[in-house]
């Protein structure tokens, strides 16, 4: 097999697909762009992860996979292949680990395509990676950042990146305002992230949220934002009702774009989380956050921040990595309470 490309013309990278994946993958963007300064660096992405890169330096142009539109199905595979076949790409990187990636990328003909060797998709790579066995106990910051040192492309250091430039903050600070007045140095704003994509295996009781909410509200004076999609506004909505008006929230769930919550999350003094892609934008922004896991990894798929504190129950069956409780009751996330939630919080409010 030939070595891979040395700073090739043009290079297209296939995104991973969720929000916590796509940030947790900016470290390796960032490499393959200090390898290849003078390459062009395309994102194939869906539009729900875009905003992640949206403003890189270490992307030149995002390509949008609108995979529930117009690239829908096979047909639309089709049709997207046939878009990126005039790019001319000289090769290809996926850190997206699907079959469908490399079919597309062949598709496209892009003559040079490498990645991991996972989902039968060997034949497809003209450059294969295989996972290291160790790589599963390691974060998933080194899993992809493995997939260029397999390719011959060296790697830097892991810390993650997401770009805001100053106007989406500023835009973000006057939302703040609006909801919840002018800011004092009294004044602690704090987030609360109660959804997960992945199931409700991964998620913290509402009634427990509501509790934290009611203990903040004793002890300091803080505005309470709800981050969430519009999957969860039944869950925030649930949160508000029982932790009452004293606690002041405001339910942001649905209600902003993605690049707005991220800039949010930076205004914000702590941060309270399921395991979630929100997670991982509040550890690339060094928002302090207090992290809930469960059913899922915290070495795998934890924070990967300095000021982050994660809490869990080492339970003989966590972590399970079910969308559901196996076994009905959910204890893993239960047995965290409001008061060691609080503790974890505190240091980080002042």
């Amino acid at each position: 097999m030939q070595a891979f490309p040395e700073n090739p013309e043009k290079i297209l990278v296939r995104s991973t697909n969720w929000i916590g994946d796509a940030v947790m993958s900016t470290p390796a963007l960032k490499s393959l762009r200090l390898a290849c300064p003078d390459s062009e660096i395309v994102l194939l992405a869906y539009p729900w992860v875009s905003d992640v890169f949206r403003y890189s330096p270490r992307v030149d142009r995002i390509i949008a996979y609108e995979k529930k539109e117009r690239h829908r199905g096979l047909s639309g595979l089709w049709r997207l292949a046939r878009e990126l076949r005039p790019e001319r790409f000289d090769c290809a990187i996926l850190l997206q680990n699907a079959f469908e990636a490399a079919f597309l990328t062949w598709l496209a003909r892009i003559p040079v395509r490498g990645g991991y060797t996972t989902d039968c998709r060997s034949l497809l790579l003209t450059h294969r990676v295989h996972k290291a066995p160790n790589i599963v106990v390691k974060h998933e910051v080194f899993y992809y950042q493995r997939i260029l040192r397999g390719l011959g492309i060296p790697t830097g250091d892991n810390e993650l990146e997401v770009f805001l430039p100053g106007f989406e903050i500023d835009e973000a600070r006057a939302r703040l305002r609006q909801l919840t007045g002018e800011r004092t140095s009294a004044v602690r704003i704090i987030g609360f992230n109660p959804g997960a994509a992945f199931g409700p295996a991964k998620r913290w009781p509402a009634e427990r949220y509501a509790g934290l909410a009611r203990l903040i509200a004793r002890r300091y004076d803080a505005r309470i934002l709800l981050f969430g999609s519009q999957a969860d506004q039944e869950t925030t909505a649930e949160i508000v009702r029982l932790a009452g008006k004293k606690a002041q929230l405001v339910d942001l769930a649905g209600k902003t774009r993605l690049i707005t919550a991220m800039a949010l999350i930076g205004e914000c003094d702590a941060f309270v989380t399921n395991d979630s892609g929100l997670m991982h934008v509040a550890a690339a922004l060094h928002t302090p956050q207090v992290a809930l896991f469960g059913s899922t990894d915290h070495v795998a798929t934890g924070p990967y921040s300095a000021s982050a504190v994660v809490i869990r129950k080492a339970l003989p069956c966590s972590p399970c990595k079910q969308k559901k409780c196996p076994l009905g009751h959910f204890q893993c996330m239960k047995m965290i309470t409001c008061d060691e939630v609080f503790a974890a919080l505190q240091p980080m409010l002042g």
